[in-house]
């Protein structure tokens, strides 16, 4: 990748009086030596795959291990109620998370954003939109263009792997690749796009991995909620005109120092943190 940093991408985009996406785009059309309707084709069979993996979700079906399943059509009965506090567009988004997340553990085929343990919190945050009509599927698929140059500039600033850097690593990483989207599909600025990473970088910093047996389900699949509840509400401060104090590619750094002094036990080896309680000893 050209592009060093966030700040790069939003300096160039702003520069050439093209959207965010559009700068991801090109960078990846000449690192790749393709033309951009083949980069487009290839992202758009990445999306088609995101909505497949929610269209075939197995209401009924547990995971291998019988730590998960089931959840997602829980709360998407309990959402059809009218009952959720978070009102019914988060609601759809937390459904989609969760039963994107449970088709992992259950072997089914997702699309790794960037990780298959965050896999539900980009899509998310766009195919409760799409659903509503009220983004098109092409405003989605420049969305994922905008995450896709977001989480590649976090993998090579710091990391997207929890084994290295902590759940901070993977849902944050999600988190912020889901903020940039929405601030993308809402029309926001390639600085309100940046600003919304750093928020939710910030908001998740320190989170620990720690997967219960060393699985990818618990507490992995409802992080998948938190990451992309909290990459709406980074993505509306950031297009409210907040800004952040800290720019966001120092986050990005901070994230990394922060993982690289985070004790072992805690970055996915399933020794510490609720991996370590009693209950999750019983559970493994």
């Amino acid at each position: 990748m050209a592009f060093k940093s966030l700040k790069e991408i939003a300096d160039y985009a702003i520069y050439e009086n093209i959207p965010f996406w559009k700068a991801v785009l090109k960078d990846d059309c000449e690192e790749n030596g393709i033309l951009q309707e083949a980069s487009v084709k290839k992202m758009k069979s990445r999306w088609l795959t995101m909505l497949d993996t929610v269209k075939s979700y197995n209401p009924k079906e547990m995971s291998s291990s019988g730590l998960s399943g089931t959840d997602g059509y829980k709360f998407s009965c309990y959402a059809e109620k009218k009952q959720t506090l978070c009102g019914s567009l988060v609601s759809d988004m937390i459904g989609v998370a969760i039963k994107t997340a449970e088709s992992n553990a259950c072997m089914h085929r997702i699309v790794a954003c960037p990780t298959a343990g965050s896999c539900g919190v980009v899509p998310a945050v766009l195919i409760p939109l799409f659903e509503r009509s009220l983004v098109t599927e092409d405003d989605c698929i420049h969305a994922l263009f905008t995450a896709a140059g977001i989480g590649k500039i976090i993998a090579m600033n710091a990391s997207i792997s929890g084994a290295e850097g902590g759940c901070q690593a993977e849902i944050g990483t999600a988190s912020a690749m889901a903020s940039g989207a929405l601030v993308e599909v809402k029309g926001g600025s390639p600085e309100q796009i940046v600003t919304s990473v750093g928020f939710s970088l910030q908001n998740l910093m320190g989170l620990v991995c720690d997967p219960v047996g060393g699985l990818v389900e618990i507490p992995c699949i409802k992080r998948n909620v938190i990451g992309c509840v909290n990459a709406v509400s980074c993505a509306d401060m950031a297009l409210a005109g907040i800004t952040a104090k800290i720019p966001p590619d120092e986050t990005v750094c901070a994230m990394s120092s922060v993982g690289h002094v985070m004790c072992s036990d805690l970055k996915e080896t399933g020794r510490g943190g609720l991996a370590a309680t009693s209950a999750a000893r019983n559970l493994a």
